[in-house]
């Protein structure tokens, strides 16, 4: 069993300009999180969807999960105070109907509206080769640290640096013992499960992700979502006028 497990229990604080969860925000007719879900609903080897949302956008969600008749989905579940809590609370309650060890579960933020059938294909057949499965993108910046933020000592070396992405994929029995390890040792609030894995000593399978599978944080990155929207759909009726002579 396949089942995607979405996250969008944050508030978005770096969204300056929106009152709104930017998971939300309308894109093309549709909210940023209803375009995600669908890019799970859509492909043929998922079997079910489970999110955790924000606990009083509950209602909002499960209402726009009938307005645009989503297929697959199980639950939605509230999220946490940390993203690491939202994931949690998700997992668990994917574990609560997918009980073999080796049955898949693809972890997701709300806010990735650009995913591709492929990538998604990707992520599934190399978490069942490896049993975990990181898309990344090779960093194309130069990487400096800097503990203050205002002065600078050192440098990463740009081909040895990764960006990540989502979905992660991971078995059930990797992903359930990672947490469990995690509320043994502590670890609270980890940026994402391929960062818990690392936390906790282990090594994840990493793949190449793909560059307009953009997280929609802030405003800039709104734009650059509607811009690629609005692309798509110039393309689109482009090649409809060249179809018909127009």
């Amino acid at each position: 069993m396949i089942t995607a497990m979405l996250f969008a229990g944050g508030s978005g604080v770096r969204m300056k300009d929106s009152d709104i969860p930017k998971q939300f925000l309308e894109i093309g007719g549709k909210p940023i999180i209803i375009h995600t879900i669908e890019h799970f609903a859509n492909h043929p080897l998922v079997d079910a969807i489970v999110v955790a949302c924000k606990a009083d956008w509950i209602e909002y969600l499960n209402n726009l999960i009938k307005e645009f008749n989503v297929p697959k989905f199980r639950a939605v579940v509230p999220g946490g105070k940390t993203g690491f809590d939202s994931i949690h609370n998700g997992v668990v309650a994917v574990a609560g109907f997918s009980k073999n060890p080796d049955d898949i579960i693809l972890i997701c933020d709300g806010v990735r509206p650009m995913l591709s059938e492929k990538l998604i294909t990707n992520c599934i057949n190399d978490t069942i080769k490896y049993k975990s499965a990181v898309p990344v993108t090779p960093s194309i910046d130069s990487l400096l640290y800097s503990e203050d933020g205002i002065s600078c000592g050192k440098s990463y070396q740009r081909s040895t640096m990764y960006i990540t992405q989502a979905p992660q994929g991971y078995t059930m029995e990797r992903i359930l013992w990672a947490h469990n390890e995690a509320y043994k040792r502590g670890i609270t609030n980890p940026v994402s499960s391929s960062e818990l894995f690392i936390e906790l000593g282990e090594k994840v399978h990493i793949f190449l992700g793909e560059r307009f599978n953009i997280k929609v944080t802030t405003s800039e990155d709104l734009t650059t979502l509607r811009a690629q929207f609005y692309y798509n759909n110039y393309k689109q009726f482009a090649k409809e006028e060249l179809k018909y002579g127009l």
